[in-house]
């Protein structure tokens, strides 16, 4: 068990040439429908599988000192896929929502939900409130559950945001720069993204973060969510922690930076 493991290793090294392991990390769980159809299941069944993956991810984060965790739950493109698993997925996130609520906020989590919330019923936006407002003083992890997310959604929303503060004249056009931009993103209020870790086998981002990824490390791996374990993402962090970050510096120069 991840209790049992030596304390991680950060070997990483950032511009400052300091060692330092990734603070936020977010993951797109991809694969629930190939591994229930691996077994002769509805894809359905590999969505309800995967979520004993999200309660295993959120104990390593916790428990390997993990600032933020953002998951990808159900992008703004996912109302496309059939009816039936929509409907299923939005029941699954009611359930979700109505079990683990108090278990994130025993173990000190706080949880997030980003996204364009106006696509949900009333009721579930009310759940997701409510369950924000249960955890809202925790701080051992930010747990963000990102749904009808999209990328370039979030970047058009904090772009109409600053065209609001602009013709309020509470901003001039001058002032804005990456940093006044980003503080009206989503993520505003969490560590810049370090690690995006995407499940499944597939070798994209699917509209996840886009902003957020300028200079994140990208880990993918065939394992399928459901089967996403606290040993694989101990491999990705592990993987993370050996690589040099330059943030377009050369590798001589982080290097001479750490002397």
């Amino acid at each position: 068990m991840i209790g049992k493991r030596s304390p991680i290793k950060n070997d990483t090294v950032n511009v400052a040439g300091e060692t330092a392991g990734p603070r936020h990390v977010a993951i797109i769980m991809d694969g629930n429908g190939r591994w229930a159809q691996k077994k002769g299941k509805l894809r359905t069944f590999g969505h309800r599988a995967g979520v004993e993956s999200v309660r295993a991810v959120v104990r390593f984060a916790r428990k390997a000192g993990i600032e933020s965790l953002t998951l990808f739950a159900f992008s703004s493109e996912n109302w496309k896929r059939p009816e039936e698993e929509v409907s299923v997925l939005m029941d699954l996130f009611n359930l979700v929502l109505n079990n683990e609520a108090k278990r994130l906020n025993k173990n000190g989590v706080r949880l997030k939900v980003i996204g364009d919330l106006d696509a949900f019923d009333t009721k579930l936006v009310e759940k997701i409130r409510k369950a924000e407002a249960m955890t809202a003083d925790n701080d051992a992890l930010v747990l963000n559950i990102a749904a009808n997310y999209g990328g370039r959604w979030d970047i058009v929303n904090a772009a109409k945001s600053l065209a609001d503060e602009v013709s309020q004249g509470k901003l001039s056009v001058d002032n804005i720069d990456e940093a006044t931009f980003n503080q009206f993103t989503s993520t505003a209020a969490l560590p810049e993204l370090d690690l995006l870790i995407r499940t499944g086998g597939e070798h994209r981002i699917s509209n996840f973060l886009l902003w957020q990824c300028a200079y994140a490390e990208l880990f993918f791996t065939d394992v399928l969510w459901p089967d996403f374990n606290e040993d694989v993402f101990q491999q990705a962090v592990d993987d993370y922690n050996v690589r040099q970050r330059r943030f377009g510096l050369t590798g001589e120069q982080v290097a001479s930076a750490g002397n």
